[in-house]
Order: structure tokens, then C-alpha cells, then sequence
């Protein structure tokens, strides 16, 4: 409600425009007595180009029915018998426009909602200047208005005086005219007898003298007309290139950096319909300009007057072509980009749009947009402009679509909804680089005509980078490739060169961005995180962050080559983290319970200062997407001696059988978290409830508790009767492989001669026991018997 209150404040072009956004395809009644409904109601978390959404934009259809049939049946009165038969009137319309295709009333709303939040925004940084908009770009915004404003009136002006050429020319030409009836009187003087002759001849040459002085005169104030006019002419396509140049080549940029970074988790890259409203401005401007050039042309042709207005208007017709050229093939966008990180044979979409579409009526022969996909050497040559042969390096399947014209929005786009990569061509690799590090380009091209075929144009545009993968366990190296390109690539580069080295501090910031986004968080790495990496990227042991602020981490060191003493890479147990954090930690690290990212020995100086049963949790160094518990108490074995274990490192596996707020419920002897929380305070709200004894026809349901053989000064309670219970060894030293088994029996037959565990038969093992635990007891015990 609080917008539709500002937006009727609105003046001048805002509320116009504000007023241009309404009409039969979605009234102004109905937004302003379902105001605040509307504003309440989730569009957007609708994604329009999934389809698997529609049926909650359906939902919200009924509901904008419902809530005006409602509104419409509690009018009274005379005036409320009115407003209710023409409420109800917008019901019914409304229905039958948008229940076929109920995404395109979210579309509109969407649309209607952003562009009045964006008018009220802006109107209100033009009345108080020092208090900026939310992205901080008021004076760039102001000045690009006042530009436009610039162009309106010199537009207005060169169309007054065409207006004012094209008088004075057919007055020009009228006089001509009667020049030419005068001369063709004085050519028929001779067959008048010689009296009259002379008077009447006298008379025409007075006439004739005078009109030729005035023609002679008019014809060099018309050449002076035509040139000043052409002067105004290359004033105003001089600043409209400059305006292109700040929409196009910085505005749209940006816009195309935000969705670059937006792929590694940065904010939203926002919406395109300022920069369409910008981008129609130019078209409308620039066309209005080549018409009145080109009406200036023909005024030329019908009256030719030698002198250097026909070479300056080739020069302003060459100019004004190149100028809507270029806004019309770089409006050529890709809305929504497709995965990078492509599967073959599985399904993906994107969006292209063409800015300009609308206003250039473009959808009056809807254009018909090809993707194909291109190695980076294609690429590069297709930006080269040389010969490609129309090659590609792989099949997109469904990979042809028609623009469509949505009349609410105002937009001219394509939504490719199932296209799916058949098969891939691969180049030849370079040296150490391996598949995961190849990348290749969706390509867009079209082709339309505007102006009844005046101006032919083929367009294309190029995508991010995408890595093609065939199986899932290539997705970590691949999101690593795309993330370093998202991240240090810059604008207009050469495809898809990136450097190979880059400052730490520029790693961490795309470190946290990628974390926070996965992780969905706004707590994000600190300082002593990010230490921590520093430490695990360059095998360092300095704890001072100023140390790493200079240093250069090369790709190799990122993605290439293993972690010293490891099997694998440091993105590989970095992105490890991000799995385990985002698929069952989300809440714990939200709430700051998990410390992470700390070393063995920094876990036990921590834990050593605090009393028993003081616990933490820290990421496994050995061990990709693993995460232990260290805790302190007193050594069993020497009385009065204190130590820090530390749990074998619990896995995504491990979390899907047992929570990590179970787990740690079930472990008496872990008391504090870090540095002195009751652990009930931090985790009971987590925890499974408890199962009630009886279930069914008098079944017990078994549990499954997690326990560790070691005793302590709190030790476990024994298991109670039809309980199993999950058993996890420690170490104060070293984390070991998970160990599994089923009490009374102290057994373990997953362990051989050295103490060794086998993870897949362990983890094997406690699914048989979870699956048997399922099962009704009378089941369990004649399965036994037998």
C-alpha cells in the first residue's frame, strides 16, 4: 500500500509515465482498490521463465479474482453500485485475458510494481538531493535525464526549422514558378503589334528583374537555411553518440558485469527496463532524427542549389545509420544466461532480448533467434569478424525460437525453455589444462529489418563462458573454472582470456561472495577465516592478515595443483565446505555455532583454557566436506591430565543418517560450545523429537544414537532396551576414518590387523542397521530365528 501511496504523489512525466504503465490489459481501479493485496503478495518468487511456476502464478490468478469479486460485493450505496458492477466487470476480463497463460499477469504485475518503485525512487532523489537511491547512482541518473531533455528540445528545434526550410522552399518554388510564366509571357510578346509589345514587355522585365533579385537572394538563404540546419544536425547525433556511449558502453556494461558476478553469488544484477526506457529514448531520437535528415534529402533533390549541403547530409545519413546501427546490435542481450556449468543431454533455458524491439515495431515480422554452441578460437574469430563457416562444436537440440511481444511490458524477447547439448566437439588442450578448464560460448544471432526493410540488421550476441561436463563428479572443477572467469575477467576482453594470477585479497572477496550465496548467509567469512585459507593456499603459518594482503595466488595453486600432503586441490576442499554447509549446516552456521575454519592445533590452545566438555567445531583438514568435534576433559588413562579430542570428521553421508543437533544432544560429555554456550541452548531446537514407545499394534520404534567408546568424567547412560545405538571413535590427536557398530557387541569387524577403517563398508553398514531398526521387532526376530 505504502508504494501506490507514494506513486500518486507523483507530477509531471513521472506521473505519466506512472499513468502510461495501466490500461485494459490490467486497470488502474483495479491497483488502487487492491492496493495493498497486491503489494502483499509474493510475484517475486515467481520465475517466469519456469514453467513448473505456473501453477502458482494460477494461484495468484484466483486470487486477484477472488479478492476483487470480494471487494466488489461489499459496495453500497448508490456510488458503491457503480464501483461494484465495474469491479466485477475487471474480474471477469481479467480472468479471461490471463487464465491461458496466468505468467503473463505475474509478468505485468512484476512490471507495474518496479516501474513505479523506480519513478518514486528517482522522484525522490530529484527532491532531496543528498540522500542517493539504493544503488547509489543519482547524479549519473540525473545527468542522463537532463541529457535526454537535451536532445527532446534540440530535436523539436531542428523539426521547427525543417518545417520552416520546407515553407520557405515551396514558397521558393511557387516564385520560381511564376518566373518561369513570366518568361513564357515574355517569349509570346512577339505577335502582339509593336505598341503593346513594348508596354507589356516593359511591365514583365520589371517583374521578372525583381523576382530573379528576390530568387537569387531566397536561393542563398535557403542554402544558408540547409546549413544550419545540418550544423544542428551533427550537434545533436554528436550528443546522441555520447549518450550511447554512457548507456550502452557503461550503463548496459555494468549491467552485463553485475550478471557476470551475479553467477558467483553477487546480488542481482537488476532489471532491464530502466535501460530499455533509456535505449527506446535513443531509438525514438535517433529515428526522428534520420526522418528529418532524410526529408531534408528529398527538399535537396526538388530544389538542387549548388554549394556543400549535399556532401554534409551523405555524411549525416552515413553517421545516423551507423549510430542506430550500433544500438540496435549491442540492445541484443541475453536476459537470462544458460547454466555454465552445462551437462550434456540435460535440459536448460535462457533469454534474449532486444531492447529496442518495441519501439523499433520490430515484433510486426517476428524475427526468429539460433543458438549455437562455439569453442573459445571460434569465438575469438567470430569478434575478429573473419570467416567461421557457420561452425559450431557441438548439437543444441530445440535451439530455434520466435521473439515474442509481451503488449504488458513492452518487452521483445525469446525464451529458449528446452534445450538440451546432444554432444560436444573438443579442441585440443593445452598442456596441463583438462577438460574442466575448456570453455566454450552459447552464441545468439538473428536477423530482422526495421523501417519496411530500410535497414537490415543481423545481430548477435555471445555468452558467458560455459564448461561442458558429461558427469556430476566433473561439477567442482568446473565450478571452479567459471568462478575464476566470473571473477577476474575484464570488459572487452579478448574470449575468454583471464589472468593467471591474481592478488589474494581479490581471491577472498570472490570466496566470500561464492560462500554467502551458497550458503545463503549473510554471515560470510571473516578476517580470521580468511587467515585460515591464506594458511591452507600457501602452506603458511603467519596468523597477521597483513602478510597475504600483497601476495599473488596463480590458478594453478587454486584448482591445479593438490594441497601439500593431500589428494586434492584447494577449491576442491573449499567447495567441499560449501556442500556440506548448504545440504545440513545452514542453520548452525547462521547462528554461529560453527567456528569452521580453525587448524588442530588452534582448536586445542582454544579449548584448553576452558573447562570440561567445552566443545567446538572445526572443518577437517584431511578430508573434503568433513567437519569434527574437538572437546576437552580429562585424559581416562592419567588421572589430573587434561587433553583435546577430536571426532572423527562427519560427512554429508554421515548427516543424512543422524543430524549434526542429534549427534551432539546424544554425546553427554560435550557440555559448552565455544566459549561457554549450554549446548541445549544452542542445538536443542534442532534436535528430533522423541519418538513415543508405542507405535501402530504396539510396535516399538528403534532408535539410532550416536556414542563414543572412550569414557569420561560425563559418561553416556547404557543403551536402553530396543534402542540401537551409533557408535563414533575419537582421538585426541588424529581424526581416523569412521567406525560404525551395533551394541552389546564391542566387535569390529570393519577394522583390520592396523587399526585401519573401510568408509564405504562402515558407512554400508549402518544402512543395513538403519533399514533393520525399520522394520516391525517381530519381523527382526524371526528373521533371526530362521
Amino acid at each position: 500500500m505504502a508504494l501506490w501511496i507514494q506513486a500518486q504523489q507523483l507530477q509531471g512525466d513521472a506521473l505519466h509515465q506512472m499513468q502510461s504503465l495501466y490500461g485494459q490489459h490490467f486497470p488502474i481501479e483495479v491497483r488502487h482498490y487492491l492496493a495493498q493485496w497486491l503489494e502483499a503478495q509474493p510475484w517475486d518468487a515467481i520465475d517466469l521463465e519456469n514453467q513448473q511456476d505456473e501453477f502458482k502464478a494460477k494461484r495468484l490468478l484466483e486470487g486477484l479474482i477472488q479478492e476483487l469479486q470480494r471487494r466488489a460485493e461489499h459496495q453500497m450505496g448508490e456510488d458503491g453500485f457503480l464501483l461494484k458492477i465495474k469491479l466485477g466487470h475487471y474480474a471477469t476480463q481479467l480472468k479471461s485475458s490471463y487464465d491461458p497463460c496466468p505468467l503473463e499477469l505475474v509478468r505485468c504485475v512484476k512490471h507495474i510494481l518496479y516501474t513505479e518503485q523506480r519513478l518514486v525512487q528517482e522522484a525522490s532523489n530529484a527532491s532531496s538531493p543528498g540522500s542517493g537511491p539504493v544503488d547509489g547512482t543519482p547524479q549519473r541518473y540525473q545527468q542522463i535525464n537532463q541529457t535526454f531533455e537535451e536532445l527532446r528540445a534540440m530535436t523539436q528545434d531542428t523539426e521547427n526549422d525543417l518545417r520552416k526550410l520546407q515553407h520557405s522552399q515551396e514558397y521558393f518554388i511557387i516564385q520560381y514558378q511564376e518566373s518561369l510564366r513570366i518568361q513564357a509571357q515574355l517569349s509570346s510578346l512577339a505577335s502582339l503589334p509593336p505598341a503593346e509589345r513594348v508596354q507589356r514587355e516593359t511591365g514583365l522585365q520589371s517583374r521578372k528583374s525583381t523576382l530573379e533579385t528576390w530568387l537569387t537572394r531566397e536561393a542563398n538563404t535557403l542554402q544558408k537555411y540547409r546549413q544550419e540546419l545540418a550544423e544542428k544536425h551533427q550537434r545533436t547525433l554528436a550528443l546522441l553518440r555520447k549518450q550511447q556511449t554512457v548507456i550502452v558502453d557503461d550503463e548496459l556494461i555494468q549491467w552485463k558485469r553485475r550478471q557476470q558476478l551475479a553467477g558467483n553469488g553477487g546480488p542481482s544484477e537488476g532489471g532491464l527496463d530502466i535501460l530499455q526506457a533509456w535505449c527506446e529514448k535513443l531509438a525514438d531520437t535517433i529515428w526522428q532524427n534520420r526522418q528529418q535528415i532524410r526529408r531534408v534529402e528529398h527538399l535537396t533533390q526538388q530544389l538542387p542549389i549548388p554549394g556543400p549541403t549535399e556532401e554534409l547530409l551523405t555524411e549525416l545519413n552515413a553517421t545516423v545509420t551507423d549510430i542506430i546501427s550500433a544500438l540496435v546490435t549491442s540492445t541484443f542481450i541475453i536476459e537470462k544466461q544458460p547454466p555454465q556449468v552445462l551437462k550434456t543431454q540435460t535440459k536448460f533455458s535462457a533469454t534474449v532480448r532486444l531492447l529496442v524491439g518495441g519501439k523499433l515495431n520490430v515484433h510486426m515480422n517476428p524475427p526468429q533467434v539460433k543458438a549455437t554452441i562455439i569453442s573459445e578460437l571460434q569465438a575469438k574469430a567470430l569478434l575478429k569478424n573473419e570467416n567461421t563457416r557457420n561452425d559450431s562444436s557441438g548439437e543444441i537440440l530445440n535451439n530455434n525460437c520466435v521473439m515474442e511481444y509481451h503488449q504488458t511490458t513492452g518487452t521483445l524477447s525469446a525464451h529458449f525453455r528446452t534445450m538440451s547439448l546432444k554432444r560436444i566437439k573438443r579442441s585440443d588442450r593445452r598442456g596441463a589444462e583438462s577438460v574442466t578448464e575448456e570453455k566454450f560460448t552459447v552464441l545468439f544471432e538473428s536477423q530482422f529489418s526495421v523501417g519496411g526493410n530500410e535497414l537490415v540488421f543481423h545481430v548477435k550476441t555471445l555468452s558467458l563462458p560455459v564448461v561442458v561436463i558429461v558427469h556430476g563428479s566433473q561439477d567442482n572443477n568446473a565450478t571452479a573454472t567459471v568462478l575464476w572467469d566470473n571473477a577476474f575477467s575484464e570488459p572487452g576482453r579478448v574470449p575468454f582470456v583471464v589472468p593467471d594470477k591474481v592478488l589474494w585479497p581479490q581471491l577472498c572477496e570472490a570466496l566470500n561472495m561464492k560462500y554467502k550465496s551458497e550458503v545463503q548467509s549473510d554471515r560470510g567469512l571473516s578476517e580470521d577465516n580468511l587467515v585460515f585459507l591464506a594458511q591452507k593456499a600457501f602452506s603458511s603459518s603467519s596468523n597477521n592478515p597483513e602478510d597475504y594482503c600483497n601476495m599473488t595466488i596463480t590458478w594453478s595453486q587454486f584448482n591445479r595443483e593438490s594441497l601439500p600432503g593431500r589428494n586434492f586441490t584447494f577449491w576442491q576442499w573449499f567447495d567441499g565446505v560449501i556442500e556440506l554447509m548448504k545440504k545440513h549446516l545452514k542453520s548452525h552456521w547462521n547462528d554461529g555455532a560453527i567456528l569452521g575454519f580453525l587448524n588442530k592445533q588452534q582448536a586445542q590452545d582454544m579449548l584448553m583454557s576452558k573447562p570440561n566438555g567445552t566443545f567446538l567445531l572445526r572443518f577437517s583438514d584431511s578430508e573434503i566436506g568433513g567437519i569434527t568435534i574437538a572437546w576437552v576433559a580429562e585424559n581416562p588413562n592419567k588421572a589430573g591430565e587434561r587433553m583435546v579430542w577430536n571426532l572423527m570428521p562427519f560427512t554429508t553421508k554421515d548427516f543424512s543418517i543422524r543430524s549434526l543437533a542429534d549427534r551432539i544432544s546424544d554425546l553427554n560429555h560435550l557440555l559448552f560450545l565455544y566459549p561457554n554456550q549450554p549446548k541445549e541452548e544452542v542445538f536443542s531446537r534442532y534436535c528430533t523429537p522423541p519418538n513415543s514407545k508405542a507405535v501402530g499394534d504396539g510396535y516399538v520404534k528403534p532408535e539410532i544414537k550416536q556414542v563414543v567408546k572412550v569414557e569420561f568424567s560425563s559418561p553416556n547412560p547404557e543403551p536402553s532396551p530396543g534402542n540401537a545405538f551409533m557408535e563414533h571413535a575419537a582421538s585426541p590427536t588424529v581424526s581416523q576414518h569412521h567406525n560404525f557398530t551395533i551394541y552389546p557387541s564391542m566387535n569390529d569387524s570393519m577394522l583390520d590387523t592396523e587399526g585401519e577403517f573401510d568408509l564405504d563398508e562402515t558407512m554400508d553398514m549402518a544402512r543395513q542397521v538403519e533399514e533393520f531398526l525399520r522394520q516391525p521387532m517381530e519381523t527382526q526376530w524371526s528373521g533371526q530365528q530362521s
